[in-house]
């Protein structure tokens, strides 16, 4: 199998297969393929896999992409602006995803779901107590949103990252909350009462561009519809945005 990651901010892969290669991806990801792939969606593993991927922002459904009689070509898309994150994974190694992160991979790599292992963490970090965790052998292929920044953290180094920024990380990197220090920092700085953790050894990667930000942002340019009598738009859009980030940090987090 090879592969090539093409674009800037609205990035595709495209990966060619040799005959009796197969790859397999959440649904709806697909961009293009050659006559040359079988497709076959199916649950990856029975009805209990599927829940278990569900519930940790992945599909329910995965599908396989096959090179059955001869080489193929297929190509995948993330459905926001970022970047493609592609690892080769070997036997047993592991990486920890935030959750809809997961956007393809050979059939060799098992796509599961993680648990915070302390509850701080699931309440106030952002992701959630469900994350993603993908195993090798095999390449995977992650969808962060905005640009990725790669760290190694040596053992016992300690980063604070706003958690919306938390992509992926190895399991040897520990994950843990800590409250914003200083009372006007809480209060004016914006940043919330939280800020996540890392604690090496083990590689981070970090997003740019957390989608509640994004979905923020566009919310402050939506028209004003008080005057037709229906309320403020940008009003209810900010407003959902709030509560939602709120029910993000307690449930699922954003990505």
């Amino acid at each position: 199998m090879r592969y090539e990651i093409s674009g800037t901010t609205m990035q595709t892969v495209g990966v060619d297969l040799s005959p009796g290669e197969t790859v397999y991806s959440q649904t709806a990801t697909m961009a293009w393929m050659t006559d040359g792939v079988r497709m076959h969606t199916n649950t990856g593993g029975g009805l209990f896999a599927g829940i278990k991927r569900s519930l940790s922002g992945g599909t329910f459904f995965v599908t396989d992409f096959i090179a059955d009689a001869g080489p193929g070509h297929v190509a995948f898309a993330p459905r926001f602006p970022g970047s493609i994150l592609a690892r080769t994974l070997r036997p047993g190694e592991s990486l920890i995803c935030r959750k809809e992160t997961f956007l393809a991979a050979e059939k060799s790599v098992t796509f599961e779901l993680a648990w915070q292992q302390r509850i701080g963490s699931g309440f106030f970090g952002g992701n959630g107590f469900i994350l993603q965790k993908v195993t090798g052998p095999g390449t995977v292929f992650l969808d962060l949103s905005g640009e990725v920044i790669t760290k190694q953290l040596a053992a016992g180094e300690r980063w604070f990252v706003h958690a919306g920024h938390v992509g992926v990380h190895d399991p040897s990197v520990s994950f843990d909350i800590q409250m914003v220090p200083g009372f006007r920092n809480i209060l004016f700085g914006g940043e919330g009462l939280f800020l996540a953790c890392l604690t090496g050894p083990g590689e981070i990667h970090l997003q740019s561009m957390p989608i509640l930000n994004l979905a923020e942002e566009i919310a402050r340019y939506m028209p004003n519809n008080d005057q037709r009598g229906g309320g403020g738009a940008m009003a209810s859009v900010a407003g959902a945005g709030v509560v939602g980030g709120v029910l993000g940090s307690l449930f699922g987090g954003d990505t």
